[in-house]
Order: structure tokens, then C-alpha cells, then sequence
């Protein structure tokens, strides 16, 4: 499917599952042989499921939890930073010319390579293919910063703001090298999903305008060592996107994971959209874990597996995923129905 083929049935995604009790039931163990060894656990219930690869494995930060995040480890809009300790950050930052110049790609590639090895041998059959947040180019300082202050900065600071996009460009692209060597040893797939959370339900919380003119070469120059190995950079697309999807595609974005339908970006929006070279995209979704999955019966889940395989014939690369993760208000029946639906075909 990566490589723009018919599939012998459509392909799952896994490894979003965000709730131990889930994970338990499927494998069926209980709690305490499951925090024993979670990532173990987690794999065997996505194989018992029917998954084709892992994009990550979640596993809460405690027991009695579902959470990958949580209060410790999220940033908020507020922090102990004030705007002027935040421009003052930015100024002692290293410039994108000496980040690139620093990496030290032979340690950092060692270290990528191992646990690629590692993990695939744990996953057999499934492929492993965990996703790459700061390749291509990164844009959402606010988890560094806070909310408040990255706001302020692009508004007030321009000038600021600019490094902020260089030296998230320098990061992306370092990144997407070890991966594009990855790809090239055959240790990491053809597509890699990657992106940016800059945008809410009401769209981009910067300025288009600012996006494209400051953020958006770098992304481009970013995701070049990906499409240089033949290497597909599917887009999270967290929030309405679409002020921005053709932006992206011009980058060298060729596919998109989501979708979240109540922003009115929907699988039927997406698949009308084509690559820079006119060609189908690569599309990792479209079922929502907040107005579908969590609500649905088993039978509604199965109509929209159908809908999104049928709407993506002949229009896009369909390998069926979630728009994020799968928390607890999810059924168990639901999950397993998803999966079902592409047997049923």
C-alpha cells in the first residue's frame, strides 16, 4: 500500500491503544502480568488483533491510568517562564547552521538503529515504523515555552520567531536523515508519519501567511531526505488542516492521518487532494475517537470502515488507523469491529 499497490485486503495500524484494560482483555492476562513486562503485553493483543504495524506503543506512566501525558510532562499554556526569560532563551539558542554542524549523525544513528532492530524482532511479522515527530520540521515551540509565551514571540518578536522556525527546521531536517538511512538499509518502511499540532478546531493557530513564508521551506528542504530514499511523509492532521493541506502537499507531504470530521475534515475532503506529482495520497485513518468510535455501535463502526475503503478506491492509499488514540470511552467491541471490517471486504 506504500507503494501505491492493491492490497490483498486493507491494512490496520496499531499501537494507539491508550488503555491497559484493553490491552489485558484482548491478550488476555491480567493487570499484573501486563505491568510486567506492558510492551510485551501490548504487542501479543495487537497481533491477536490482526494489526499489519505498530506506529507506537502506548503505555500510561502508572498504573491506574491511561495517559501517556499527564500533568508532569504536558506542557500548559502556562510555565515558570516569563516572556522576557523566553526571548532570552531563544537568543543563547545555537543557530541552525551550528545544530547541523554539531550532529553527531554516527552516535545518533547507532542509537536508531538499535531500536529499530529491537523492537521489529519483537514484533515479527508486524512492522514496526514508530512515528517521527520532529522530522521534516518542527513549529509547536510551545511545548517548550508555553502556549502564552510561543504566541506572544510570533505576534511580538518576529524576529525571534524566524530563528524559532530555522532551529526547528535544522532539528527536522537531522532527523529526517537518520531516517532516510533507515529506509535506505531497509530497517524502516516507505512511509513515515510525522506533523505538526498547530492547529484547533477553527484552523491553524498561526497565521497561513506566517506558516508559508517562514516555516514552510524548511519543512520542504525537511522532508527532502525522505522523498529522496522514496520515502512517503504522512501528516498528523490533529484539527481543521485545511487552510493549510495544500501548503503542506506543495512541501512534499503525500499522505495524511485523522481525520477529525466535526471540523469538517473528512476522508471524503481528503481523498479529492493529490500529491505535488498528481498522484493518489497515502491516507493512515480516518476513524474518529471522538465523535465515532467512543459512540458508535459495533455495526456503525463496520459501515464506516466500508465507507472509507470504498471512498479511497481509486482515489487514495488506504491503511486504516485512528485520528488519535484510543482511550477507555472506546468499547472493546468497537476496536475489535474496526479490525473485522477489513476481513469482511
Amino acid at each position: 500500500m506504500f507503494a501505491g499497490h492493491e492490497a490483498d485486503k486493507t491494512p490496520v495500524l496499531g499501537g494507539w491503544i491508550a488503555c491497559p484494560q484493553h490491552i489485558c482483555s484482548i491478550a488476555g492476562v491480567g493487570r499484573e502480568e501486563y505491568w510486567r513486562d506492558p510492551v510485551k503485553v501490548s504487542i501479543e493483543a495487537y497481533r491477536i488483533l490482526g494489526t499489519d504495524g505498530l506506529i507506537d506503543i502506548f503505555v500510561p506512566h502508572k498504573e491506574d491510568d491511561f495517559r501517556c501525558v499527564d500533568a508532569s510532562s504536558y506542557a500548559h499554556a502556562s510555565t515558570d517562564l516569563s516572556l522576557e526569560d523566553t526571548i532570552n532563551r531563544i537568543d543563547t539558542m545555537p543557530s541552525a547552521e551550528d545544530i547541523e554542524s554539531q550532529f553527531n549523525f554516527e552516535q545518533e544513528y547507532s542509537k536508531f538503529k538499535a531500536h529499530l532492530i529491537e523492537m521489529q524482532q519483537q514484533c515479527g511479522d508486524m512492522v514496526y515504523m514508530p512515528a517521527q515527530w520532529d522530522a521534516g520540521a518542527v513549529i509547536e515551540w510551545y511545548f517548550d515555552f508555553g502556549y502564552n509565551n510561543f504566541f506572544y514571540v510570533v505576534g511580538l518578536y518576529p524576529d525571534r520567531a524566524i530563528k524559532l522556525m530555522e532551529v526547528g527546521g535544522a532539528i527536522g531536517y537531522c532527523r529526517s536523515v537518520l531516517v532516510a538511512k533507515a529506509v535506505e538499509e531497509g530497517l524502516y518502511p516507505h512511509a513515515v508519519l510525522l506533523g505538526e499540532d498547530i492547529c484547533t478546531q477553527r484552523g491553524p493557530m498561526i497565521s497561513p501567511d506566517f506558516i508559508e513564508k517562514y516555516y514552510a521551506p524548511q519543512l520542504q528542504r525537511g522532508l527532502k531526505p525522505l522523498l529522496d530514499v522514496g520515502c512517503k511523509p504522512v501528516w498528523h492532521s490533529d484539527g481543521d488542516i485545511r487552510p493549510i493541506m495544500d501548503m503542506l502537499i506543495d512541501c512534499g507531504v503525500q499522505g495524511f492521518q485523522g481525520f477529525q470530521p466535526e471540523c469538517g475534515l473528512t476522508i471524503d475532503y481528503v481523498v479529492q487532494k493529490r500529491t505535488r506529482e498528481g498522484k493518489p495520497l497515502l491516507i493512515f485513518g480516518p476513524l474518529a475517537v471522538t465523535t465515532e468510535l467512543p459512540v458508535c455501535t459495533p455495526q456503525e463502526v463496520k459501515a464506516k470502515v466500508r465507507h472509507a475503503i470504498d471512498v479511497c478506491r481509486g482515489n487514495a492509499n488506504l491503511v486504516l488507523f485512528t485520528s488519535n488514540t484510543i482511550n477507555p470511552d472506546v468499547p472493546l467491541e468497537n476496536i475489535k469491529a474496526m479490525y473485522e471490517a477489513t476481513l469482511e471486504e
